[in-house]
């Protein structure tokens, strides 16, 4: 149960989950939850794109994004990761700022003879109705990530594809780019007053 949360005990009994096969092997699958410039190509629901996408992929690591359907609309989640065990499961707090209510999802990935068989569960919520558009969201998205790891038919797992919303893979691309400079120079210059 998420802390700070005051639940009762029918919004703990609102529980989503489905699960989902996806032709895609595990690890590809993985590391479309991993790496950013992946998730700016498939998250979100059909017609949303992402703003936003903030990722620290470790336990404890937050992620903070930024879902849109049009110019003025920005509705922001975020959440902290909980389990990592790569490439079997994955579990974050998940909250929508706009009521701070947090959730909890859990994903198991079961290699099934080279698919990837998807088991998700997301908990508590504050309404039937809340956690009916949940459900739509993330169907909707698991659609939309179903179309983008069907363009990798090959080992070449590098990002397809234009982003959902443009400028935002090519601003994590800059900004990855720039830390490593930037930690490439630090690097020399310790490296120089070593000596």
């Amino acid at each position: 149960m998420p802390r700070g949360n005051s639940v009762t005990a029918e919004q703990a009994a609102l529980v989503l989950e489905f699960d989902r096969l996806f032709d895609a092997p595990r690890a590809l699958v993985w590391r479309m939850w991993k790496d950013p410039e992946h998730m700016v190509r498939w998250h979100g629901p059909e017609g949303y794109a992402l703003l936003s996408c903030d990722i620290d992929f470790r336990v404890g690591g937050a992620w903070r994004r930024c879902m849109s359907n049009g110019p003025g609309h920005a509705h922001w989640i975020s959440g902290k990761y909980l389990e990592i065990d790569e490439p079997s499961r994955l579990s974050f707090t998940y909250i929508n700022e706009y009521d701070g209510f947090e959730t909890v999802v859990t994903m198991d990935f079961v290699d099934e003879a080279g698919k990837t068989r998807m088991y998700f569960r997301q908990t508590p919520f504050i309404s039937a109705e809340e956690r009916d558009g949940h459900g739509w969201g993330w169907k909707s998205g698991f659609d939309v990530f179903d179309r983008y790891v069907a363009q990798f038919i090959d080992e070449d797992w590098r990002p397809k594809g234009r982003p959902r919303s443009d400028g935002v893979a090519e601003d994590i691309v800059a900004a990855r780019r720039r830390a490593l400079e930037s930690k490439r120079e630090d690097q020399d210059a310790d490296a120089a007053s070593d000596r």
